[in-house]
């Protein structure tokens, strides 16, 4: 089943209607539901705002260019994604969600003037030790919905949230340590000011709270702001590869939060073929100052099939 939209979903009215959903749900204490929406939201005739593709470009210190960078379709079309997540009948609440990785088939180059279908949906429902998770599924196609551009799968948690019925991996036995992380040498260095999550909700959209201001995001139970995970992921795949394919993937799991303002420190080791030519890479980045590691990822020539 599939509803079709005449236009954009606007984030920040999801913004404003999920705060208000959560209060009303809150307040009438209603039984979870523990099932996805059956329907998928589409919306056709998208096109890249020009302006803002401009800014998203020169936000990650790259010069606009006529293609859109990967990290800047996920922007343009989440609003589509957002909206599954905010229908009355999704069973896990919006603010707050906690992003925990993504994983990208760039099938082709999207120009600034290619008119777009966009197409989202959720699936695998499923317990987590903190909580409980949910994968968002968005397809970004040509006009005529024929050929497949580019497909996004983002993974989300709602923390604290647990549903009943879902099962949940055995919590991490008492004393259990993950294996130490032993930092290479950085191959770069970003140092993130405490504007940095107004700076790139300006050039994509999304104003969620956790990202915006300290006293938002401790209203949300975060000591401080946060930067979003796909300012970090568009950065470290925009830096990555040169050039790259027109066909590409990558695949990024967000493993500790980035508080505002910070000093993020990375290592990105490159794969090249006998001729020299790019293949992949694979990247950790972590915090300079306590090396706890706060996304790890790579960067892969060629796509899964669609």
């Amino acid at each position: 089943m599939e509803n079709v939209l005449t236009e954009m979903p606007s984030l920040s009215k999801q913004y404003v209607n999920a705060a208000a959903t959560a209060a009303m749900k809150r307040l009438a204490r209603s039984v979870p539901v523990v099932a996805l929406p059956t329907r998928a939201l589409e919306v056709r005739g998208v096109t890249a705002d020009l302006a803002k593709l401009t800014a998203f470009a020169h936000l990650l210190g790259k010069p606009a260019r006529d293609v859109l960078p990967s990290g800047y379709i996920h922007a343009l079309a989440f609003p589509v994604a957002m909206g599954v997540m905010v229908q009355d009948d999704f069973p896990l609440p919006l603010l707050g969600m906690v992003h925990l990785r993504n994983q990208v088939d760039h099938y082709a180059a999207v120009r600034f003037t290619d008119v777009l279908t966009i197409r989202a949906w959720a699936r695998d429902l499923a317990g987590h030790r903190a909580g409980t998770q949910v994968q968002l599924v968005v397809e970004v196609r040509s006009s005529d919905g024929t050929a497949l551009l580019w497909r996004g799968v983002s993974t989300y948690l709602a923390k604290g949230i647990y549903l009943p019925g879902l099962d949940k991996p055995s919590p991490r036995p008492a004393g259990a340590q993950r294996e130490p992380f032993s930092a290479p040498q950085p191959t770069a260095q970003w140092r993130l000011g405490v504007d940095t999550g107004r700076a790139y909700a300006a050039v994509s959209g999304d104003f969620n709270p956790i990202h915006l201001s300290v006293l938002s995001a401790k209203a949300l139970g975060l000591r401080r702001s946060i930067a979003h995970g796909m300012y970090a992921a568009s950065r470290v795949v925009s830096d990555i590869g040169s050039p790259k394919p027109e066909a590409f993937s990558w695949d990024i799991a967000f493993e500790a939060p980035i508080f505002l303002p910070a000093t993020v420190s990375l290592h990105i080791a490159d794969t090249r073929a006998d001729d020299g030519g790019w293949l992949g890479s694979e990247f950790t980045a972590w915090n300079a100052r306590s090396a706890r590691v706060h996304f790890r990822g790579s960067v892969t020539a060629g796509t899964t099939q669609p």
